[in-house]
């Protein structure tokens, strides 16, 4: 797993800095990219990366404020011309389904792929056989959702020398033993799979937190993950203000990461009104509670390594 930050700004694009976008890359687990929030030239941000449109298969949008969903008409159209053709799939609140439609039929848009578009509440929005993510109501001022991305536990390596040691030796049988509760082999010996397997193998986190007042409240949706990527649009004698506009502080943001026992904390969303010499100070702030906390930055990449 892999996070590319496409746009870390919020509200509109600094020339540091471009509008919220984020991409998390599951080529190996699922073939897949997803995008998380498209604001204004997604796609253009996107051309300066090895991402292909193509992989893309979803997108999360947290709200339907501009700056999350500005990009979504011009990268659904230029996705037809990229060689796109599978199914894509787009989650966000209400709202999202009559926006997308009415861009695409007042532009004349024809796009040459399915496109299915599920307005969620509170709870699971996609389940599949290696990963379930879940979305949690937050606080801004409008419906916005954060999303949780639990990846599922695998089973464990098979214990091969213990096999040897039955006179089991290595071959196709073990792919059996891999793949079926029980197995009977050749020389008539039953093998119950649980015996063979070391521990399971713990799945990756990630939490998405997006425009949002920060609470108690979303420690436990947070808790345990391997990244937390949550918003930071002030620093924190702008806590007022913060409170004001349905945002979040740099410290606010590192309390809750320090309080969920996360791995790692970034942040992004980061107002226009702070400069590239104001960015190690903003950092700072977040670290003296939660010290691996990160400042993104457009095209900032985060490897989840397996547990």
């Amino acid at each position: 797993m892999e996070i590319i930050f496409l746009g870390t700004g919020s509200g509109v694009p600094s020339k540091d800095r471009n509008v919220s976008s984020m991409a998390l890359t599951l080529l190996q687990e699922q073939n897949s990219i997803w995008l998380f929030d498209c604001g204004e030239s997604t796609q253009h941000q996107i051309l300066r990366t090895s991402i292909k449109p193509r992989k893309i298969n979803k997108i999360f949008i947290t709200h339907m404020h501009g700056d999350h969903i500005y990009g979504l008409p011009g990268l659904l159209s230029s996705r037809s011309f990229q060689g796109g053709d599978g199914l894509l799939t787009i989650y966000g609140p209400h709202g999202i389904k009559e926006y997308v439609e009415t861009c695409l039929r007042v532009s004349g848009t024809h796009l040459t792929y399915p496109l299915s578009i599920v307005e969620i509440t509170e709870g699971v929005v996609f389940e599949n056989e290696q990963v379930i993510v879940s979305s949690k109501e937050l606080d801004h001022g409008v419906t916005s959702y954060g999303f949780r991305i639990e990846e599922k536990d695998k089973p464990g390596e098979l214990l091969v020398e213990k096999l040897k040691d039955l006179g089991i030796d290595p071959g196709p049988v073990y792919q059996q033993i891999k793949e079926n509760d029980i197995v009977k082999t050749k020389g008539g010996q039953i093998i119950h799979r649980p015996k063979f397997l070391g521990p399971d193998k713990k799945g990756r986190i990630i939490t998405v937190l997006g425009d949002t007042r920060t609470t108690p409240q979303f420690r436990t949706f947070a808790e345990n993950s391997d990244v937390l990527v949550h918003e930071a649009t002030f620093d924190e004698s702008k806590a007022d203000l913060a409170q004001q506009y349905f945002h979040t502080t740099t410290k606010q943001a590192a309390s809750l990461a320090k309080e969920a026992h996360v791995k790692k904390l970034v942040l992004t969303h980061i107002s226009s009104r702070y400069q590239k010499e104001d960015y190690d100070k903003l950092a700072e702030q977040a670290q003296e509670i939660f010290p691996n906390t990160e400042l993104a930055y457009d095209f900032y990449k985060v490897t989840v390594n397996s547990r």
